[in-house]
Order: C-alpha cells, then sequence, then structure tokens
C-alpha cells in the first residue's frame, strides 16, 4: 500500500512527509511517496494533497500540470482511491474559491471558501484551536471534542451540506475545520503540525478503507 503526497510546488512538504512516514510506521501501511510525477499518483493507494498560501495560485500550479491533476481526478473519482486535503489542499475540494477572484475546485464537497468573518479577532487565524467533532468518521477515531488543533488561514470552507462538516471550531463564529465524504477527506488545519491528535488523524486515515 503506497501513500502519495503530491508535490507541485505549493508548500513545505517536509514535517508532512516526516508525520506521515512516522505514521506509516506505526501503524504499517507502507511507503510514503513524496512526488509530482503523475504515473506514480495513477497507482497511489492513497493520496494527500497539501497546500499552503492562496486559493488561486495553489489551484493554478496543480492545474497547470494537467496529467497530475488528471491522475489524481481519476484515481479519486474512478478507483475510490482515499484521499486527504490538507490546508489549501481541503480548499481545492469546494466548489469555488473567492479568494482574489472566483476559481474552480474539485467540486467534491460542494461549497465556496470565503473570508473568516471575525471582526472583532484577528484574521489569519494563526494557531491552536479546540476541535469540535460534528459527526463520526473513521478518521477521527479516537479524538474527542477539545482537543487541540494548528490553523493558519484566513479564508474557510462554507459547507453546502451540513452532513459534510465533521469538526469546527469557533473563532468568531463556528469555522469548518474537518470536512468529507465517501472517499475524501480534508483538513482545514495542519494535522502534521498538530502534535498528538494530528498524529492519530494521520495514522487513522492510512488504516482508513472507506
Amino acid at each position: 500500500m503506497t501513500t502519495v503526497l503530491v508535490d507541485y510546488d505549493s508548500g513545505n512538504l517536509h514535517s508532512a512527509q516526516k508525520a506521515f512516514e512516522r505514521m506509516a510506521t506505526e501503524v504499517g501501511s507502507g511507503p510514503v511517496i513524496v512526488t509530482s510525477d503523475a504515473d506514480v499518483v495513477a497507482k497511489a493507494d492513497r493520496i494527500v494533497l497539501p497546500g499552503d498560501g492562496a486559493f488561486p495560485p495553489c489551484r493554478g500550479e496543480l492545474f497547470g500540470r494537467t496529467a497530475l491533476a488528471q491522475a489524481i481526478i481519476e484515481a479519486v473519482e474512478i478507483r475510490a482511491v482515499p484521499f486527504f486535503g490538507i490546508c489549501v489542499g481541503m480548499q481545492m475540494l469546494a466548489t469555488t474559491g473567492h479568494e482574489y477572484e472566483p476559481t474552480a475546485g474539485f467540486g467534491w464537497v460542494p461549497g465556496d471558501i470565503r473570508p473568516i468573518d471575525a471582526p472583532d479577532l484577528k484574521v489569519p487565524h494563526m494557531g491552536w484551536n479546540d476541535l469540535v467533532i460534528d459527526a463520526p468518521h473513521p478518521v477521527l477515531d479516537g479524538i474527542t471534542s477539545g482537543e487541540h488543533a494548528y490553523f493558519v488561514h484566513s479564508y474557510a470552507m462554507q459547507v453546502a451540506d451540513p452532513a459534510h462538516l465533521l469538526a469546527h471550531v469557533d473563532y468568531g463564529g463556528p469555522v469548518a475545520a474537518l470536512v468529507g465524504r465517501d472517499n475524501i477527506v480534508g483538513a482545514q488545519f495542519h494535522p502534521e503540525k498538530s502534535q498528538d491528535a494530528g498524529l492519530r488523524m494521520i495514522g487513522n486515515f492510512l488504516r482508513w478503507t472507506p
């Protein structure tokens, strides 16, 4: 079983690679590969899409690599490969991002990416916040409301279907933290930087069979 972290020049993959390698060894899920090779992605058993920065350039970097983007789409939509989007990788699950200009996402978790509306709080939302679990999911096994996750973002997903919201945090109101449907899950926070809770989520994902 091979887990692929997609490298498309849109984030520092070092910490994510180390966290996934650590948990892959712990749960015995097989090798973790960082790659931009569409052929490798097409054969992966699990796909992780990180992303740092703004939605439009991240989307542009990924979809500018046509074969790579298509390999991800076919793996997720046709082979039902488990997929984990992180930060902007999670935001790209949405229908449309509204950072700078309307930008299409994958559309796998219908909804929009909008600015965080927290007039009395600092934006970007940066640092630790308490998760509130909204729905059970295998990736959340062993994780309860009140556990901490590490965030760095100014935009957040507004899901069209509340059933797709797995966890949120309070930051001037509810802010989507974890979303998912079928073989797809996405975290607005950085599980690789979220200590024990984040590592548990990674381990759960590596064991997950949708």
